[in-house]
């Protein structure tokens, strides 16, 4: 034990003293998932007028349309606290239709690449009258003009006209205003008065709250809480990220750095005082030590930058103990699985085609989590958070959601990550042994595998 000590002191104390180390420690959260919120800086909005030409087929719709699209406009272009303009002034016109359709859109298409218009709205004919919507039938026949043929108005539906993404932000922002006019011209065609209407389409609040339980002890009923974006998104999602960004970091440098050390004979010397399981043992516990050293202090901040916006009601306190627990046996295991396949390694160079076997139970569960947040307990998130692996990151991530998990699959989980990490360490202490003094020779999968079974 003193020997694998004085192998963590020295790799452990050497990386943390170094300045790129707390340098990284730092700005690599910042670069690896400060994307977010640079963008979101960056993204300042588009305050430059924007007009829009409605093509009106109804002869009823496009006044109601245009009504609801200021008074959507007036409410959304400035901000409520700050007063800073958020969305343009949409402008509108109103246009009649012509007897030659094609040549009409044709013309409007040119406004809007010449950047007189954002994009142009044909109404159907139809459309104030409701009724199922009927797809566009060709006029000519298959085959003609390449297979191009021009369409009839879509008679029960609205089309939207635009060649720049930026009209699909207007088309999102159109949308609401243009039902809601049509249906206030259907409900006022109805015989319903302009009152009424307003009442029928008025927005209907709704609140996301908790599911309720049971006070375990006293039996009482406890009341649901409010759920917001933070509580269902971003915790879970941060848990997460900060296992997966310090497991990558501390595990997969692991990989090059014993076939560095391999290639330049350290080793060679190491092994006069140490033994390669002791020498082995000495650099997965100080990746180990490096893990828990940056995950603290993430953790730490973490909860300091919650208190200070007064949500600390939402951390999950419960979840910190499994949070280590998850990390050590990931961080083991990868770690492990790294000085295996370094030692196997005569360079750098070949160790870089193994490194998908350290990446690939990182990368599958990153694939995972949208699949994971909609559905915690659907039969896919269950079965994959159950696959050694992919344990520590899916089932935290499960166990973070608010719906909850059962409370037997994180222990059903944990005893199958720590079978699998202990025989994973196992088989790479033994691949490590037999490794770490093979010079000259490329890693063969095959042989590797050998060397795990029969040592």
């Amino acid at each position: 034990m003193r020997r694998v000590l004085l192998v963590v002191k020295r790799d452990y104390f050497e990386t943390v003293k170094n300045k790129g180390f707390l340098v990284g420690m730092v700005l690599f959260p910042v670069l690896f998932g400060g994307a977010f919120p640079l963008i979101a800086l960056l993204n300042n909005p588009n305050t430059k007028e924007q007009h829009v030409a409605i093509l009106d087929h109804s002869g009823m719709a496009a006044a109601a349309v245009i009504a609801a699209a200021e008074q959507q406009n007036t409410k959304d272009m400035f901000d409520k606290t700050t007063g800073r303009q958020m969305t343009p002034r949409y402008v509108f016109e109103t246009v009649a239709p012509d007897k030659d359709g094609d040549a009409q859109r044709l013309a409007h298409s040119d406004r809007v690449r010449a950047g007189e218009l954002a994009m142009f709205v044909e109404i159907g004919a139809e459309v104030v009258r409701g009724g199922e919507q009927e797809a566009p039938q060709p006029i000519c026949a298959l085959g003609d003009v390449g297979g191009l043929c021009p369409t009839t108005p879509p008679e029960h539906s609205v089309t939207y006209y635009g060649n720049s993404s930026g009209q699909d932000n207007l088309r999102g922002w159109l949308d609401g205003p243009i039902i809601n006019a049509i249906r206030r011209v259907r409900l006022s065609e109805s015989g319903l008065s302009s009152d009424r209407t307003d009442g029928v389409l008025a927005n209907i609040a709704f609140e996301r709250m908790s599911l309720m339980t049971r006070d375990s002890k006293t039996g009482e009923i406890q009341a649901p809480r409010r759920r917001n974006m933070i509580e269902g998104f971003a915790i879970p999602f941060a848990l997460v990220f900060i296992l997966l960004m310090v497991v990558m970091v501390g595990s997969a440098p692991m990989l090059g750095a014993i076939a560095q050390d391999k290639m330049e004979r350290v080793y060679e010397m190491m092994l006069v005082s140490a033994s390669p399981m002791e020498i082995m043992a000495g650099k997965v516990m100080s990746a180990l030590g490096l893990s828990l050293t940056s995950s603290t202090f993430y953790i730490v901040a973490g909860i300091v930058g919650l208190q200070a916006m007064a949500l600390a009601g939402l951390i999950a306190f419960s979840l910190l103990p499994w949070f280590f627990v998850y990390l050590v046996c990931n961080v083991l295991m990868l770690a492990g699985l790294g000085a295996a396949l370094g030692s196997a390694c005569s360079t750098p160079q070949d160790a870089q085609s193994l490194a998908g076997f350290l990446i690939f139970p990182i990368v599958i569960p990153s694939v995972m989590m949208p699949v994971i947040m909609d559905q915690p307990n659907g039969t896919v998130a269950t079965i994959m958070s159950f696959i050694p692996p992919f344990t520590p990151m899916l089932m935290l991530l499960r166990q973070a959601m608010p719906s909850g998990i059962p409370a037997w699959q994180p222990w059903a989980g944990l005893a199958g990550i720590l079978l699998f990490t202990f025989f994973t360490v196992w088989g790479a202490s033994r691949v490590f042994r037999i490794g770490i003094l093979m010079q000259g020779k490329p890693p063969h999968l095959g042989e590797i595998l050998r060397w795990a079974i029969k040592g």
